[in-house]
């Protein structure tokens, strides 16, 4: 420790310095998440993660900053809002014809550019501080970011597992940096859910099996996301037209009418993903899928995924010979994965020719769309 820095001071710095590099917010805590660790235990053994290996393969060692950089003692995090201006959750939502995408996702991929902005506070503070080591991370190391966040002080971590800011809500990334100074650390945020459950009675699949737990093996996000295999057939009807990612949780929750929009121009909406129709993107080939998402965080999941994703969503839509005819067309040549979903879709929509079917899902939509329309912030 070098004794002629003034660590309260360079805590001063940095948060300043993170406001000038486009960050929302920045807080300090140290690296101590033990009270954690029973938690992820047991949510590992649920098997919760479903076939995300790299959960389970690190097991505790996400709850011990210390194992990922050794010599660290201090965790300064970092959030960036991601929220564009008229988001359109509602008029999507209510267009079963018409791709939703998470609203996180519309943009250039995030991890790139935080993990750049996070580099460059590292630097400043390298200038300040010599005898200085870090490691940045956006969702990219095996750690309990939104815990660490809450000990930071940036917020707490709501019933839907998601971290919620009392002045901004839910609409933004997190990114750390693991540092070996002792910086002062921040006060942790006090928990604000109280009795509300809006966001487990909303999700579409239940997937909120109990406050603060999440099965992700049924939620929408890692099934459109994460799973490389076929959706289960139970669930692909509660998806409705959510391709990638969903956003219920944190529509339906009440902080987020204190929702900031972004001040990133890099996370405006590209190829009209804001507003498209799902036709128009399951007509896309693969070699305009890798042109049409470069740069983008959808490009992960591959051409496969997406069209598996897109069949099941035009499985949800009205009946429309159009479809029918896409879907017929598209069955020609695609992989047995998303001729399973094609011919599943094909399905709903023989069922819907014959008779008015009401959507498995309707009511809980309806009411969603009730609360966009009454709570998000102005403009989004």
């Amino acid at each position: 420790m070098n004794s002629s820095i003034n660590y309260q001071e360079l805590a001063e710095k940095i948060k300043l310095w993170g406001q000038e590099l486009g960050f929302a917010q920045v807080g300090i805590c140290d690296i101590d998440l033990t009270e954690h660790e029973e938690k992820l235990q047991a949510w590992l053994d649920n098997n919760y993660h479903g076939n995300m290996e790299y959960m389970a393969k690190h097991g505790l060692d996400r709850a011990r900053p210390q194992a990922i950089h050794p010599g660290s003692i201090r965790v300064i995090s970092a959030r960036m809002n991601y929220l564009p201006a008229e988001a359109k959750f509602a008029k999507i939502l209510k267009q079963p014809k018409h791709a939703f995408v998470s609203r996180y996702a519309l943009g250039r991929d995030y991890h790139k550019l935080m993990r750049k902005r996070l580099k460059q506070l590292g630097d400043r503070i390298k200038d300040y501080c010599q005898e200085f080591e870090f490691r940045p991370f956006v969702d990219s190391a095996p750690i309990l970011e939104r815990p660490l966040a809450q000990n930071a002080g940036l917020g707490w971590v709501g019933k839907h597992s998601l971290l919620i800011n009392p002045k901004a809500g839910s609409w933004f990334f997190l990114g750390e940096l693991l540092v070996n100074i002792p910086l002062p650390i921040d006060t942790p945020a006090d928990n604000q859910c109280g009795h509300c459950v809006a966001c487990l009675k909303i999700c579409p699949t239940q997937a909120i099996v109990a406050p603060y737990v999440v099965d992700a093996r049924r939620c929408i996000s890692y099934l459109t996301i994460e799973l490389r295999d076929a959706i289960p057939k139970e669930l692909r009807p509660l998806m409705g037209n959510r391709i990638y990612g969903c956003d219920d949780c944190q529509l339906i929750c009440p902080w987020n009418k204190f929702g900031q929009l972004t001040q990133e121009d890099d996370f405006s909406p590209r190829q009209h993903l804001d507003n498209v129709e799902l036709l128009t993107l399951f007509a896309w080939d693969e070699d305009s899928f890798l042109s049409k998402t470069q740069g983008s965080p959808i490009r992960r999941i591959g051409f496969e995924c997406w069209q598996r994703n897109i069949a099941v969503a035009l499985g949800n839509a009205p009946y429309d010979l159009s479809i029918v005819q896409a879907l017929k067309a598209k069955r020609e040549h695609s992989t047995p994965m998303v001729i399973e979903h094609i011919d599943w879709a094909l399905e709903q929509h023989e069922i819907k020719a014959k008779q008015q079917i009401i959507p498995t899902n309707e009511r809980l939509q309806a009411r969603l769309i009730r609360s966009i329309e009454k709570g998000m912030p102005r403009d989004a």
